[in-house]
């Protein structure tokens, strides 16, 4: 199948049925039971949330732990469209000699904090997120890869930051047919569960140096960077891989972070990576994914990476001049690693507003079709969540995205709720 057609007829952004899966279901399962209609949104909506407890169906598991239920309730409430599952291989394959284990026992901590409450890995939030689809529209998944093994990875190279990893490293041609494999295992496990993946992103992040490095051969930002030829090779082997699996499948491209014009010598900016890009992994899919993070302060605090992007797109082959854009990581405050948002009040009301105006702007995009917050459970190293780390409080920007559950229209968008205010 041609790298173009995994998109053909894709309808992203479109709340939709589950496609169609095969395979056998987990014991756990139940008969599926009519879901009803979807309610019509302005934007559709999509999540990150890796902890089963909160996204398991009640009528598949009544109980969950202690002190979970309530936040159960309120994540079920937003009505997700979509859920990004974030597969980390170097987690799940440490070793080459061993197949992924996709059940590998978590902690359920939120690095560190509690409450603590174990689970089984991908296989129990894939198990979760079929229940939910046997009794209500939505809850598609969408699968973002990263975290090279070691085995897997290339040696230094290049302009590299300081204390980078094997995992944030490029993999090594040899490992190409092991990522294959990876993509295979992964798809097996979901018909195993009578859940179809039919949304896949070769990798995070591919501009940013946590994600891929090196970026640049030299450390100049004036050495043209080699990211996206690396990105490339990924693109081409997944394509390739999911073209040979039964079902639909499609590509979600870029997950680019939201680098500037011009990146530096450790990162590369949206435009240049997109024209760095060979023309057949430009026109390998029409749903490209950005990162775009609100923060409070006027126009200086404005997200703009959706516009890099369709200007970027602009420049490139035709096939890329109408693709659609999905924003599949959001939400107000900091998204760089260490830098906590603001406790005042007053500053968290400041950044649901700035939140607000963003999804305002991209529902008046006709080219974005969905957005997706990062996380529910807030990420301590990436703090943008609905919820605190210790599941003891709502941020007010919770209250926004339920507002934007029920926003029947592009046309007529909510604005900020009296929380924000």
């Amino acid at each position: 199948m041609a790298l173009a057609a995994l998109v053909s007829g894709c309808g992203a952004g479109q709340r939709h049925a589950r496609p169609a899966a095969s395979g056998p279901r987990s014991p756990a399962t139940h008969a599926r039971a009519p879901r009803p209609a979807p309610p019509p949104r302005a934007l559709a909506i999509g999540l990150t949330e890796a902890n089963p407890d909160l996204l398991w169906a009640p009528q598949a598991r009544a109980h969950v732990p202690a002190g979970l239920q309530l936040w159960r309730e309120r994540l079920l409430a937003l009505r997700p469209d979509y859920v990004r599952i974030h597969v980390d291989w170097s987690q799940v394959q440490p070793r080459a000699d061993t197949p992924p284990r996709w059940d590998a026992p978590q902690s359920g901590c939120q690095r560190g904090e509690p409450p603590c409450v174990p689970y089984r890995g991908i296989a129990e939030e894939l198990a979760a997120i079929a229940s939910e689809q046997r009794v209500q529209s939505g809850f598609v998944p969408v699968v973002d890869l990263s975290g090279v093994p070691a085995w897997a990875a290339r040696g230094p190279s290049g302009c590299e930051p300081p204390g980078i990893q094997p995992r944030s490293r490029a993999i090594a041609p040899t490992a190409i047919p092991a990522y294959r494999a990876l993509i295979s295992s992964l798809l097996e496990l979901g018909r195993r569960y009578g859940l179809a993946l039919p949304y896949w992103s070769p990798w995070n992040e591919p501009n940013h140096p946590f994600f891929l490095s090196p970026q640049r051969a030299r450390c100049s930002r004036a050495a043209p960077t080699v990211s996206p030829h690396i990105y490339a090779e990924l693109v081409r082997a997944m394509a390739s891989e999911l073209a040979a699996a039964p079902g639909e499948h499609h590509l979600v491209l870029g997950e680019l972070a939201g680098i500037p014009h011009s990146g530096g010598p450790h990162s590369t900016g949206i435009p240049e990576f997109v024209r760095a890009l060979p023309r057949d992994v430009v026109c390998a899919s029409n749903l490209w994914a950005v990162h775009d993070y609100a923060r409070a302060g006027g126009a200086a605090g404005a997200p703009d990476s959706v516009r890099r992007l369709e200007r970027a797109l602009a420049e490139r082959a035709a096939c890329a001049r109408h693709a659609r854009i999905w924003i599949t990581e959001t939400g107000d405050g900091s998204p760089h690693l260490g830098h906590a948002r603001s406790a005042v009040p007053r500053d968290r009301r400041a950044g649901c507003r700035a939140l607000a105006g963003a999804l305002v702007r991209w529902s008046r995009d006709s080219r974005v079709k969905a957005v997706f917050q990062y996380t529910f459970r807030e990420d301590s190293a990436f703090p943008v969540g609905l919820a605190d780390e210790r599941l003891t409080a709502l941020r007010p920007a919770y209250y926004l995205w339920s507002e934007w559950a029920r926003a029947p229209s592009r046309k007529d968008p909510p604005g900020p709720p009296a929380q924000c205010a």
